[in-house]
């Protein structure tokens, strides 16, 4: 399997050009308009970025993503050009989405999701002397694609911590968006994190949506009505790691003056003011990172190549303190971070 070469190296120099975008706690800033600064140096690079079902926007992943965009756009001065995916779309149409992005001299063209690796593997054939790259996909062994992966079970376990330490009923709720192998890396990694504090506390898992439909990360309504049900069977934190759908999850949660956990960007500073104070923390997945580290890395004229792995260890992974309200529950779970890193604690990927 193809490992990590150069990631460590580029991060020790991408950790601090994002600071000027991020939050102080790691979380991403929220995205604004694509600019450059008057004083970023002009780039020949052209950076194509497709994103998942949701787009620029939806407050989590996609955002996320764009914050990295937007950083770099910045920084370097490359051009860019951002397209978005329909609803219950073919993988003919995101076919033809990168490979217009490749047609145009986009270089590199970065897939934002595993939703893209069946039309990622045939367009990269097609464009051998493009780059490419995809976020949450390990499966393609092209050479001009690079993997951008992330080890979500480890974050998820420690805002599992965090929940089962704020939790006055011993009871939880996990609300992924799509049933999908990545999906199951959140909630394995939270019903560890969780029962490493509290061993008998009870943790509720909804789907939204299975395959092929994966409206669940871009369905609100659905959100809410899962996170109603599981605060009606006495759950009182939960945690949505569904994408857009987590919108609707935090109003339930908030109209029953419960806890909610975010997830991918820092939900507490990019959700609507009146679910605002019940998010209580939100599992971090540096996408923004990621996407930023790959455009650095053409712009520097090494990019990254194989899968890359952004955990702990690289603070890919993490969880916001933005909210003064998670300030009691930190200390053990740094606690518990630490040990992740040290490889005292090896944090399942699967429930």
């Amino acid at each position: 399997m193809r490992r990590v070469t150069k990631l460590a190296a580029v991060l020790a120099t991408v950790t601090l050009g994002l600071a000027a975008c991020g939050s102080s706690d790691g979380g991403t800033a929220t995205p604004g308009a694509s600019g450059s600064s008057a004083a970023a140096a002009k780039s020949d690079i052209k950076v194509g970025l497709a994103y998942d079902i949701g787009g620029r926007g939806d407050q989590s992943f996609n955002d996320s993503a764009a914050v990295g965009l937007d950083k770099a756009k910045t920084e370097f001065g490359v051009a860019t050009k951002e397209l978005e995916a329909s609803p219950n779309e073919t993988d003919a149409q995101k076919e033809e989405r990168l490979r217009l992005l490749a047609q145009g001299g986009y270089n590199p063209v970065i897939a934002v999701g595993f939703a893209y690796a069946v039309a990622l593997g045939k367009v990269a054939k097609e464009f051998p002397d493009t780059k490419f790259a995809i976020v949450d996909d390990s499966s393609l062994k092209d050479t001009n694609v690079t993997s951008l992966t992330f080890a979500e079970e480890q974050g998820s376990y420690l805002v599992g911590t965090i929940a089962a330490q704020a939790s006055k009923t011993k009871n939880i709720g996990f609300i992924g968006g799509v049933d999908v192998p990545l999906i199951k890396k959140f909630e394995a990694g939270f019903t560890a994190g969780a029962k490493a504090v509290t061993p008998d506390i009870k943790v509720q898992v909804k789907y939204l949506t299975q395959p092929p439909d994966f409206s669940g990360f871009n369905s609100p309504d659905k959100g809410k009505t899962a996170a109603q049900g599981q605060l009606d069977a006495g759950a009182d934190v939960i945690y949505a790691a569904a994408g857009g759908s987590g919108s609707g999850a935090f109003d339930a949660v908030a109209a029953a003056k419960k806890l909610a956990i975010g997830v991918d960007s820092d939900q507490y500073k990019t959700a609507a003011a009146a679910v605002q104070p019940v998010i209580l923390t939100s599992m971090l997945k540096r996408v923004d990172t990621a996407v930023y580290t790959m455009i650095k890395s053409s712009v520097d004229k090494t990019p990254l190549t194989g899968i890359q792995v952004f955990d702990l260890k690289v603070d890919g992974v993490g969880y916001s303190t933005s909210n003064s309200i998670v300030q009691p529950f930190t200390a053990k779970a740094d606690e518990f971070k630490a040990k992740i890193i040290s490889g005292e604690i090896t944090v399942p990927t699967t429930p």
